[in-house]
């Protein structure tokens, strides 16, 4: 059976990646964004971004999956249910859905404490955080009917250490914690949830961060990984036997990838627990 998955936020940086490779895998990806022209982004030193939804879309399917590109503005709650209702209605189904989709500030990366950073930087919280939980709501909605299906997070050690700043580190934990709850409430369903800590990735503003700021990320940007193995991880998580089990958690995904034998691209990328800490353990106590 063709398995189909959306990744939201994958105009560029690692939703291009994570779809392309969910493509080296076969699926038909839904690939949402707001760009339809290269330059409609900036970098950290100004320079005009690379990548448009059409164009993660073709590569998608020039890696052996199908790409379907879709404009999608995620901080529109309209737009999108729209999307979800053309999956349902083109696929009938929905068997990966990988919340990528949030708001880069300008001045994320700058040391300046938050006060001295514009107050825009919270709309993180509106696309990152809130956008996740409305496209969790929609995919859930589509796959707990057909008891089956994954929703995806992708996080960052910045739900645990002090990362680019509080508005940041909250959006990640935020989306940690959903998956924690989201598999309390889908357990018993076929549906898992999971949130996943990415390494540093190669992305195009990272490469452009490594320029601008050596000293701080030519080291990391070294051993960074490819975000295809972000959906390699997803992919194997989805089919792993104590899958049940994984729900819930929020996974470091280079010892994740140990785990279940994965490598990227046949390097086993280091996990860095022991610099930036570790994740939050389930918790079994519930309220109502």
């Amino acid at each position: 059976m063709n398995k189909v998955a959306l990744v939201t936020g994958a105009s560029r940086g690692a939703g291009r990646g994570i779809a392309r490779g969910f493509g080296e895998l076969g699926y038909t990806v839904y690939v949402t964004g707001r760009t339809t022209a290269p330059g409609a982004a900036r970098g950290w030193d100004g320079s005009a971004l690379p990548g448009t939804v059409a164009e993660t879309a073709a590569e998608v399917t020039a890696a052996g999956g199908t790409g379907i590109p879709v404009l999608c503005d995620h901080a529109d709650d309209a737009a999108v249910a729209a999307l979800f209702a053309r999956i349902a209605d083109e696929q009938g189904r929905l068997d990966v859905l990988m919340n990528n989709a949030t708001y880069i500030h300008p001045q994320l990366i700058d040391k300046a404490p938050f006060w001295e950073k514009g107050l825009d930087a919270a709309n993180i919280l509106d696309v990152g955080l809130r956008s996740a939980y409305v496209a969790s709501w929609h995919a859930a909605r589509m796959m707990v009917p057909q008891g089956s299906g994954t929703i995806a997070f992708g996080s960052s050690f910045g739900g645990s250490c002090y990362m680019h700043g509080p508005a940041y580190g909250a959006q990640k934990a935020g989306i940690d914690k959903f998956a924690h709850d989201m598999e309390h409430d889908l357990r018993g369903t076929g549906v898992i949830a999971v949130s996943i800590w990415m390494g540093p990735l190669v992305t195009e503003r990272s490469l452009i961060a490594r320029q601008t700021n050596p000293e701080q990320y030519e080291a990391l940007i070294g051993a960074a990984e490819n975000p295809e193995f972000t959906a390699h991880i997803v992919d194997a998580i989805a089919a792993a036997p104590n899958r049940d089990t994984l729900s819930g958690q929020t996974l470091i995904g280079a010892e994740i990838a140990e785990a279940l034998g994965l490598t990227d691209r046949g390097i086993a990328r280091p996990s860095y627990r022991g610099q930036l800490g570790s994740p939050r353990p389930k918790n079994p106590a519930a309220v109502y």
